[in-house]
């Protein structure tokens, strides 16, 4: 099967080109790119070659990219990869509301699918549960520094003795680190330890974490998966396709001006066939980060969460189920989507005749996953010491100052530009979330799905990077 491709511009002879691939688990997507302008020069997409090796279908899209573009060098690669199922990963913490909290949130904004938490001390039970949900890699994190070190000194040792032959990250006390990854190193795991997720209350810390995280990936899940026996494979891929779409969020962020927006203010949502993500960078608020008010895991301001029951194909019948609860449609709309969404979720490969369901199931699972990122969850009391309490929430962001909604996925992007723009203004004028509202958000579609290449082109030309941005959104 042939790619399919759209040449954008025809670059000069001898300007160098960077090619930047997502491999995902239905598409393969490329986009080449001019690394002097930014320049969107070719993009391309072509069935993901998961059954054989990715490569395949790699190869054969660049090969037809190579043919419109006679006598460039393509040689310059980048990729991500989402494919078998991205990246799964288990936290075991010391307390549910705090340390293994804080490891989930810094574990999705990785790029990672979190499969199972477990909180306290491991038992035979535990390691049981966590062996029945096949993570890729464990995040072992537990107590602040100089806080409690026995539980994840204990959960060290059982994870161990389980021999789950799978790569852990250490991220927790620091006075525990050392005796952590001797046990682990005693029974042959793969371990990288950092920096404590949480060194004190309230105070998260996720970059170390997210490159240990990152670094595991490309050195033990990507050759594990058997997605390619091709050893240029595991060079070429740079990180899981969602960290590496957060890199591109953030270096919006950084770089916004006062002609784009106020920095830091900016989200993306991102709706799949299986998935619906979120991203949103913003600006830090001195006082919930340290008032009373806070949240004792601590605040991740560039963060993404997953929504697993919210996509178009595989997921589809979750939307109608959602949307039912959070009252966004009625008995009569719910029961004529169903049959539709089941069809969806029945074969995947589906080509409506017409794009309406699609749009309507897209724009429902962009609404509710918006409200889930915002709103957070309430999840009880907490004395802080002994003149303070805070209501301790799971997650939640103030979204209030959001200057700019990114949507993405294939269904928006292949969409009519009024319809799927319409989709974003559904979630825009959303006031019955029970979630701040942008005041004054702008609305655009990654259209050419240049988010991935963005984020995988912002380490060696950020320059170019922040221009393809610029341009295409």
């Amino acid at each position: 099967m042939t790619a399919r491709v759209d040449v954008r511009t025809r670059p000069a002879p001898g300007t160098p080109l960077a090619v930047c691939a997502d491999i995902g688990s239905t598409y393969t997507k490329v986009a080449v790119v001019d690394v002097t302008d930014g320049t969107l020069v070719v993009t391309a997409s072509h069935p993901t070659t998961a059954g054989t090796d990715v490569m395949h279908g790699l190869d054969a899209c660049v090969a037809d990219v190579a043919e419109r573009l006679p006598g460039h060098d393509l040689s310059t690669r980048y990729a991500c990869s989402s494919a078998g199922g991205g990246l799964r990963l288990a936290v075991v913490g010391y307390e549910a509301l705090v340390s293994a909290e804080a490891a989930h949130r810094v574990a999705t904004s990785a790029g990672a699918r979190v499969v199972h938490v477990a909180a306290g001390r491991l038992d035979t039970a535990g390691v049981t549960a966590l062996r029945a949900a096949q993570p890729d890699v464990v995040l072992l994190v537990g107590g602040t520094d100089g806080g409690d070190a026995e539980t994840v000194r204990h959960n060290a040792a059982r994870l161990a003795a389980a021999r789950l032959r799978v790569p852990v990250v250490v991220a927790g006390n620091a006075d525990a680190r050392d005796d952590v990854v001797t046990a682990l190193r005693a029974k042959s795991v793969p371990v990288v330890a950092t920096d404590n997720v949480l060194p004190r209350i309230g105070v998260l810390a996720p970059q170390p974490a997210r490159a240990a995280i990152r670094e595991v990936f490309l050195r033990h899940v990507i050759s594990g998966k058997g997605l390619s026996r091709d050893p240029r494979f595991a060079r070429l891929v740079r990180g899981a396709t969602p960290d590496v779409v957060l890199t591109a969020v953030e270096l919006l962020a950084d770089n916004a001006d006062s002609a784009d927006s106020a920095p830091g203010d900016f989200a993306v949502v991102d709706v799949g066939g299986a998935t619906t993500d979120v991203y949103s960078v913003i600006v830090p608020d001195a006082e919930r980060s340290a008032g009373p008010g806070r949240e004792v895991a601590g605040v991740l301001w560039r963060s993404r969460t997953v929504e697993g029951d919210l996509g178009v194909r595989w997921s589809a019948p979750g939307v109608v189920v959602a949307a039912r609860a959070e009252k966004l449609i009625g008995d009569a709309e719910a029961e004529s989507l169903a049959a539709a969404a089941e069809a969806r979720a029945a074969d995947p490969d589906l080509i409506a005749e017409s794009p309406e369901v699609d749009l309507r199931l897209a724009e429902l699972a962009a609404v509710v996953a918006l409200r889930r990122h915002a709103r957070g969850e309430t999840v009880g009391d907490r004395t802080l010491g002994p003149a303070a309490s805070a209501t301790v929430r799971r997650g939640g962001k103030d979204l209030g100052a959001v200057r700019l909604l990114i949507g993405s996925g294939g269904v928006l992007r292949h969409a009519p530009a009024r319809a799927s723009v319409a989709a974003l203004e559904a979630v825009l004028s959303d006031h019955a979330g029970g979630w701040r509202l942008p005041k004054a958000a702008t609305p655009r579609v990654d259209r050419a799905y240049v988010l991935a290449a963005v984020g995988l082109l912002a380490a060696d030309f950020p320059y170019a990077a922040m221009a393809l941005a610029r341009r295409e959104l």
